[in-house]
């Protein structure tokens, strides 16, 4: 399926700025399940100079420097994204859920040398936002058994964190510790996705945060709501045999092409939609939105010139 993603960003301040820079990553990736097709970036007001580059773990980044006194600043992309289901087996009953123990993955994660081991190391340690230790290992031990197989063993903790945690938009803030999290069993998307992190980690598992969106289904005979999405966050195992397999504990499954990647690193430090610095400012508010809408696949739009009604999900 083919997905165009419209994402605003404002923020509006209680004085004039007269300096601002940001970094902005909001290009989605291009992996062996979505490309982006397009995308268009517009900053506003007009940055004085613009830059772009891969950051460290490959996702696309743009710095701006702003120079004129502004009282808001807007920043909204339009992209079109082809997405086609992941890599993950369909079937959890099928012999391809036989995985490798998890402890043996531990173990053989740990002593690898080659690139895609030492790649996968990379997100076995602390970073800012996710902390390993002995709680969190507690609490995904009933998940993990010994010689239990990895795969079902990662599904089931994504199901337990689904089902015993509540999705609660005003319980926590950006810097609300994990531990936090586990003890009150509230939180959002963000929240989940480090905890789930954070237990794999202290089980010696690799484990990368995904920031992104997932397409939302109205109820049967309603219109999808304009503006309704908004932006996601999930995390990635690394799985020996099938790769880097994502897990979506917010909602309790493995996503499945309805899932869009915008970037991947350690935690959400890493990869901020929009982060910068400002001079002056006073206080200010942020509102954004994001609206994602199926269109016609690429095939179909070019046999009848791009006229096909869309389509809803």
């Amino acid at each position: 399926m083919r997905y165009r993603v419209t994402h605003h960003t404002e923020y509006s301040y209680g004085e004039r700025v007269p300096l601002c820079h940001n970094v902005i990553r909001l290009r989605p990736r291009d992996t062996a399940f979505q490309t982006c097709a397009t995308h268009e970036l517009t900053i506003s007001p007009l940055p004085a100079d613009r830059r772009e580059h891969v950051d460290f773990f490959g996702n696309h980044v743009t710095w701006v420097a702003i120079q004129e006194p502004h009282n808001r600043l807007k920043v909204s992309t339009i992209s079109e994204i082809d997405v086609i289901p992941g890599n993950a087996p369909a079937d959890p009953k099928s012999s391809a859920w036989q995985s490798p123990a998890w402890d043996q993955v531990k173990n053989s994660v740990a002593n690898r040398r080659d690139p895609d081991g030492l790649a996968a190391q990379e997100y076995s340690f602390d970073s800012p936002y996710v902390m390993r230790g002995p709680e969190l290992a507690e609490f995904a031990r009933p998940s993990f058994p010994p010689g239990a197989p990895l795969l079902p063993a990662i599904l089931n903790l994504t199901n337990r964190i689904f089902h015993e945690f509540t999705f609660d938009t005003g319980a926590t803030t950006i810097g609300t510790p994990i531990l936090e999290v586990l003890h009150h069993r509230h939180g959002v998307c963000q929240d989940f996705a480090h905890l789930q992190i954070g237990c794999l980690r202290s089980l010696g598992l690799p484990a990368r945060y995904v920031s992104g969106y997932v397409v939302t289904k109205p109820p049967p005979g309603q219109p999808r709501l304009m503006g309704a999405d908004a932006s996601h966050a999930w995390i990635s195992a690394y799985v020996p045999d099938h790769g880097w397999i994502d897990f979506d504990p917010t909602n309790g499954l493995i996503p499945n092409g309805e899932h869009i990647t915008i970037a991947w690193a350690r935690d959400y430090d890493d990869l901020s939609p929009v982060k910068g610095v400002i001079t002056g400012g006073h206080r200010h508010s942020l509102n954004f939105s994001v609206d994602i809408e199926p269109i016609a696949s690429p095939a179909k739009s070019e046999t009848d010139g791009n006229k096909q009604p869309k389509t809803e999900v």
